[in-house]
């Protein structure tokens, strides 16, 4: 395997605080890889940084070997980098399958003039969008919601439809904020699958943050423990939860088995 991300000595400063220090690891292409750690930590920082919300004030990104931090925000799906968030981002008025062609945006080859005439090659194009986004319909078992509007669905539907919009990119790397938040315990399992397949099936690359820590063992090749922004551990979920820095960092955890790094 070879690195398709690299985080190279970063750092992050909001005003006096520093949110993530010095922090350095690398995810190789076809492989899940979560950040753990509790709030504040830096996980979701990080995410930022990657999707070049914030520009870090030392060290470098790169992704499949090109550093992309003289990127925009709005470039980096089309550097084939997705993403779900904690809070779920989805219109709430549109449907279920109008939600997931907007992951489509990338794939988009058609100019105004075209979209608006609704020529032949803008026809095949929707066609093929249609059919693109009926394959993650299909994969993530969302068929019977498929014409439903978002605002009427329950919380763990939203949360499989917001990770379905960026498989719909068709990124090299997905990047899944906490997908197992607010869901049950069958809701997760049935993450955990879909997880697997997304690296098995369509070898897709995934950067997990999770506090779920069953999820993380059972879907992660490797784990990197955080708190207050610096690296604590690098190895397998059992590795990472078994270092004494880990431990020491989270005595006070009712069950340290359970939820070491929750």
């Amino acid at each position: 395997m070879s690195a398709l991300l690299e985080i190279d000595n970063v750092t992050l400063r909001f005003g006096g605080v520093t949110a993530v220090s010095g922090v350095s690891f690398s995810v190789e292409e076809g492989e899940v890889f979560a950040l753990v750690g509790p709030n504040g930590a830096g996980k979701s920082t990080l995410f930022n940084l990657i999707s070049r919300f914030y520009d870090p004030v030392e060290g470098d990104i790169r992704f499949a070997g090109d550093s992309i931090l003289s990127r925009q925000p709005h470039e980096i799906a089309s550097l084939g980098i997705a993403r779900t968030f904690q809070n779920i981002e989805l219109f709430e008025h549109a449907s279920v399958l109008q939600n997931l062609l907007v992951g489509r945006h990338r794939h988009r080859r058609g100019n105004l003039v075209t979209e608006l005439l609704f020529t032949p090659f803008v026809r095949r194009e929707e066609k093929r969008h249609r059919e693109a986004v009926e394959r993650v319909i299909d994969f993530l078992d969302l068929q019977a919601y498929r014409e439903k509007t978002i605002a009427g669905l329950p919380y763990g539907v939203r949360k499989v439809v917001e990770m379905g919009r960026a498989l719909a990119i068709e990124p090299r790397l997905l990047l899944l904020d906490e997908p197992a938040s607010g869901l049950s315990v069958e809701e997760t399992q049935d993450v955990a699958f879909w997880i697997e397949d997304i690296k098995k099936e369509m070898g897709i690359t995934v950067l997990m943050v999770e506090h779920d820590m069953h999820l993380v063992s059972s879907v992660s090749d490797r784990v990197l423990a955080l708190a207050d922004g610096k690296m604590l551990a690098l190895g397998t979920a059992h590795d990472v939860q078994n270092h004494p820095k880990v431990i020491e960092a989270y005595i006070g955890v009712s069950d340290v088995n359970e939820k070491v790094v929750a």
